[in-house]
């Protein structure tokens, strides 16, 4: 991996490949990971590179071939024009997001009163808009932590035996 740069070094699609030649030997090079998503070496380059946007295809491919979840939501808050409205998944340990999940849930839980006197009349004064935008703000926050959570099942293989709807 001779002649990197650091537009290539600092590519979240270089570095899952990177991470995932540590347990595949033929994703050490270029050349082995592209022969294994049946696409051209030079084009797994720019996308490295950052010179071109991988197709949502191909996203799948790295995604799944690097057990890599989070570059399909990389690519949709980064590349995909109608995908950037999207919450932002982080990568982070599951006590991070249990305590992530318990301290916005907590704020929420203490936020419920003021929301239904907000929505009791079936509508949202001017005087109670602040209010209830720090509400929204807030369930927007306890979105991108479930987002996350739901990323870190996917990067830890956790089976569903139940069936439970996520």
């Amino acid at each position: 991996m001779s002649n990197i740069t650091a537009d290539v070094l600092d590519n979240i699609f270089y570095q899952a490949r990177c991470r995932a030649a540590t347990h595949n030997e033929q994703l050490k090079s270029r050349e082995g990971a592209a022969d294994i998503m049946l696409i051209d070496r030079g084009r797994l380059y720019r996308i490295e590179k950052g010179v071109t946007n991988p197709y949502p295809e191909e996203v799948h491919l790295m995604a799944d071939l690097y057990h890599a979840p989070e570059l399909q939501n990389y690519y949709c808050r980064n590349c995909c024009p109608l995908g950037k409205a999207f919450p932002e998944m982080k990568d982070e340990a599951i006590e991070t997001l249990g305590i992530q999940i318990f301290l916005t849930s907590d704020k929420i839980f203490s936020m419920t009163k003021t929301l239904l006197e907000i929505v009791e009349d079936g509508r949202v004064d001017k005087n109670e808009q602040i209010e209830f935008m720090k509400m929204v703000a807030l369930l927007n926050e306890l979105n991108k932590i479930t987002q996350s959570v739901n990323l870190w099942i996917e990067k830890n293989r956790i089976e569903n035996p139940e069936g439970i709807k996520k």
